[in-house]
C-alpha cells in the first residue's frame, strides 16, 4: 500500500494483512527509511508519524523468511542476467549491503523465472531495460529502477561480468 495523504491509517494496515508489518520512506535507498513494525499500535505510530512529515510512504506485508535473506536479480531487457542472495546481519531484517547485509551466491530458480516473466512486458513498455528485483520466500518485493545495485557483488561471487552483457546490449540498441 501506499500513502502520501491522510488516508485512514487502519485500512492502510489491513490491505497488507496486518501487523507486523514494513513501512519504508519512498524516497529511501539502501536500506535508510525501513521500519519494522511489530505490533498493530507500533505500525499506527509509525504510519502517522511519517504521513505527519508529508512523506511518500510504501506500507509492505512483512515476509519471514526474509531471515534466510532476499534475492537481488539483475534484469536487462526483462530476462535476468545475474542474482545475488543478501543475507541481513544478526539482529536485523534489512539484507542491503548499506546495512550490513552479506552477499551469497545463488541460482535463479524456475520460480524467479516465472516472476521475471510476468513483469517483462511492463518494463519493455516502459522502457526500463536495466532493473533490479527483489524476491523474499518466492514473492516479488520490489522492482528498483533508479539504483539497481549488486553488480559488483553478482560480479564477485558467480566469477562473471555483466557489466559486458550491458554494454553489448546498449551498443546493440543504438545500431
Amino acid at each position: 500500500g501506499f500513502a502520501s495523504s491522510p488516508l485512514d491509517t487502519n485500512d492502510l494496515i489491513e490491505m497488507v494483512g496486518g501487523s507486523p508489518l514494513i513501512v519504508k520512506l519512498l524516497e529511501g535507498t539502501q536500506g535508510k527509511g525501513v521500519v519494522l513494525a511489530e505490533t498493530k499500535k507500533a505500525a499506527e505510530s509509525v504510519i502517522n508519524a511519517f504521513k505527519s512529515l508529508k512523506a511518500n510512504i510504501l506500507v509492505q506485508e512483512f515476509i519471514k523468511e526474509v531471515e534466510r535473506g532476499d534475492k537481488r536479480i539483475i534484469l536487462l531487457n526483462g530476462e535476468p542476467i545475474g542474482a545475488i542472495l543478501r543475507i541481513a546481519k544478526e539482529g536485523s531484517f534489512i539484507c542491503n549491503f548499506h546495512s550490513g547485509g552479506t552477499p551469497r551466491a545463488t541460482e535463479i530458480t524456475k520460480e524467479d523465472l516465472y516472476i521475471c516473466s510476468q513483469i517483462k512486458g511492463f518494463l519493455i513498455e516502459n522502457d526500463i531495460f536495466f532493473a533490479g528485483i527483489d524476491i523474499i520466500g518466492g514473492k516479488l518485493t520490489e522492482i528498483n529502477i533508479t539504483s539497481p545495485t549488486c553488480v559488483q557483488e553478482i560480479n564477485r561471487a558467480n566469477k562473471v561480468k555483466l557489466e559486458e552483457n550491458v554494454l553489448d546490449f546498449i551498443i546493440n540498441k543504438l545500431n
